[in-house]
Parts: structure tokens; C-alpha cells; sequence
């Protein structure tokens, strides 16, 4: 996926600015998204066990208390490896899939590139099973990886593909997921419908990030908002339903309310401040009695 040019990394998150020149002002629409609490406690804890289990050296160290502590901290970051290797091949798989709709267009592409990344990671099953979706849909593509805006609310992201499918505008995500035990693609999270309404709810969409210049959302009459899951044996597209789509939008809606205030809170200031013991009690002067008295 081409890195957008007008997004930021920022300490509040990925944000995005109006132009190269400007300041980031609004957050992502993942970002937002990532408001969401998320119960992943047992997956990382079966993650860093699975992985001490499974490590090829542990029968050699158990005598060896430093040899054990660097395996237990390996296995530590097994949730984190695991997750940076699948974000990894997200992008390359996404980046094939940009690819090839700008093939499609007839515009300058790096399709062939791409694929021999894809094989040099034994990941060219992704590009074989999205080639066969592709034909057998019929994407027409109309503008992969565009940058959207919503000043209403407040945010903007950049959507994979808006593209034609039998006569019907699409707004399409790619979801990049793993295999199950029966070989099929795993499924959706359904949150990625409020990555897609948001899409759907964008009211400008980038021409020229270098200048700034922007233009009315041309796709908001009712599109079809799918999500495509890309697997190695199978990829399969899901449709948001339409009878649903205004509550993911009242709670994307909120979770922006959500990232402001974190953000508020942020940046107010210090949050817990130190206090010291209080003083000493001035030891009063003790009065000699007088001679004679």
C-alpha cells in the first residue's frame, strides 16, 4: 500500500494534514477506530507461552538460568513478532492489489515487482486468489489508495479501492487474514464497517497533496461498501448491510469524541504532581525560671 503522502505519525496516533505544507490536524479513520477496547490479553498470553513451547533451544537451556531468561523474554515479544510480520504482509499484499488496478487504469504500475515480493515470502498464493476474485467480479477501478476528508467530523483516511462491480460504484477494503483449520479464509472483524462507512461518509478527496487542492466526494450515493478478505486459499468479499450502517456511524462517530478527549487530557498537563511532607513544627524557646522566683 502506497504510504499516504499527507499522513503523520504522531504521539495522538496517525493524523493527517491538508497539504505538504500544512500541520497535521485530524486524526485517521483507524485511528479512531483503535478507540475501541480491545480484549487480546489471552492472545498475547497464549502467544508468548506457545512460543516458549515451541522454541527449538529450550531442552538445551533449562540448566542455565540466563539462557531461560532470554528465551522467557523472547517469547515475551512472540505477540509483537507476530503481529509486525502480519502487518508486513498486509503491505505487500496490499501493495500487489494497488498494483493491479493501476494496470487496470492503464497508469505507470510496479505489478510485476510487486508479485516476485510476494514470492520471495512465500506469499504468491494472496496474489493467485486475488487475481482469480478480480476476474471473476469484474472490477472495473476507478481510483485505488485515495485520500478522503471529513471537516464535519473530523477525520480522514485513505481507502483501498473505489471501484465499478456489475454496473455498481464499490467502496472496498482489503482485509489481508490468515487460514483456518478447514482451509478457509478466516473471517471479518465487524468493525471494519465503520472503516467503511467512514469511507462512505468522506466529503472531499484529494487531487494534489503538494498545493493542497481538494474536491467534493463524488461517491456518496448509496455505494456498495465491501469488505474483502484475502486469503491464500480463498478470498472472500462481504458486504455491509445497509440496515446497520447508521449505528457503526453513531459509534465511530463517538469513538472521534473518544480520541479528542484523550488527546485533551494529553496534552492539559501533568497529571499526578508530588507533594511534600509538611514542615516540621517550630520547636518553641523554653523559658528559664528567673532567680529567686
Amino acid at each position: 500500500m502506497t504510504d499516504p503522502l499527507l499522513a503523520h505519525a504522531t504521539e495522538y496516533g496517525r493524523m493527517y494534514a491538508r497539504s505538504t505544507s500544512d500541520s497535521f490536524s485530524v486524526p485517521s479513520i483507524t485511528t479512531v477506530i483503535s478507540q475501541q477496547p480491545h480484549g487480546l490479553d489471552g492472545w498475547f498470553g497464549y502467544m508468548g507461552a506457545n512460543s516458549l513451547a515451541s522454541d527449538p533451544l529450550l531442552p538445551g537451556i533449562l540448566g542455565s538460568p540466563a539462557k531461560v531468561r532470554q528465551a522467557v523474554s523472547r517469547a515475551a515479544k512472540a505477540a509483537e513478532t507476530y503481529r509486525d510480520d502480519a502487518a508486513k504482509r498486509g503491505d505487500r499484499v496490499h501493495n500487489y492489489c494497488e498494483q493491479v488496478a493501476l494496470r487496470a487504469l492503464g497508469r505507470p504500475h510496479r505489478m510485476k515487482e510487486m508479485r516476485e515480493a510476494l514470492a520471495a515470502n512465500g506469499e504468491e498464493a494472496f496474489a493467485a486468489r486475488f487475481d482469480e476474485w478480480w476476474e471473476l467480479f469484474g472490477v472495473e477501478p476507478i481510483a485505488p489508495e485515495v485520500t478522503v476528508w471529513n471537516k464535519t467530523v473530523g477525520y480522514a483516511g485513505t481507502l483501498d479501492l473505489v471501484a465499478r462491480i456489475n454496473g455498481r460504484t464499490c467502496i472496498i477494503d482489503y482485509k489481508t487474514k490468515g487460514t483456518s483449520r478447514d482451509g478457509t479464509v478466516k473471517p471479518l472483524d465487524d468493525k471494519v464497517v465503520m472503516q467503511l462507512v467512514a469511507g462512505m461518509k468522506a466529503e472531499e478527496s484529494l487531487v494534489d497533496p503538494v498545493v493542497g487542492e481538494w474536491e467534493p466526494w463524488k461517491h456518496v450515493e448509496s455505494p456498495v461498501l465491501l469488505a474483502v478478505a484475502l486469503g491464500e486459499t480463498e478470498v472472500r468479499p462481504m458486504r455491509a448491510n445497509p440496515d446497520v450502517l447508521k449505528h457503526h456511524w453513531w459509534k465511530f462517530c463517538s469513538l472521534r469524541r473518544v480520541w479528542e478527549m484523550h488527546a485533551d487530557t494529553a496534552s492539559a498537563g501533568t497529571a499526578l504532581l508530588p507533594v511534600a511532607p509538611p514542615p516540621l513544627p517550630v520547636p518553641q524557646p523554653v523559658l528559664q525560671a528567673l532567680p529567686g522566683r
